[in-house]
């Protein structure tokens, strides 16, 4: 993709994120389903992840990719806290969990507070 490209994407990326953050802080306030919850907060950081990424140029199909090339570009380099992987991590496996089990609803009491 063309840098001017790439720069349009991450101001998608961007808009997209703010766009479903917001949605996540709806659902949350008004009692939405804990799946509902997870899955635009995830959404939420992954769509700004990849903003990040859009801004240096890279991009992947995956959100696999995404999550390891952020690792890799950013948290690995120190230029963003681990702590902020450990967050997209965890929100990851949440929402994966929650979309691909049958049983056993994700219980928002029993996730960690930050």
């Amino acid at each position: 993709m063309s840098p001017e490209g790439m720069r349009d994407l991450a101001r998608l990326r961007i808009r997209q994120a703010h766009e479903t953050l917001h949605d996540a802080r709806i659902l949350l306030e008004n009692s939405g389903s804990p799946r509902s919850v997870i899955n635009r907060s995830y959404y939420a950081a992954f769509y700004a992840v990849s903003a990040l990424l859009a801004s240096e140029g890279v991009s992947s199909r995956k959100h696999s990719g995404v999550i390891s090339s952020f690792d890799q570009r950013f948290v690995k380099s120190g230029e963003i806290a681990v702590e902020f992987s450990r967050s997209l991590h965890e929100l990851f496996g949440m929402r994966s969990e929650d979309d691909y089990r049958t049983f056993n609803p994700v219980d928002m009491r029993k996730q960690h507070t930050r």
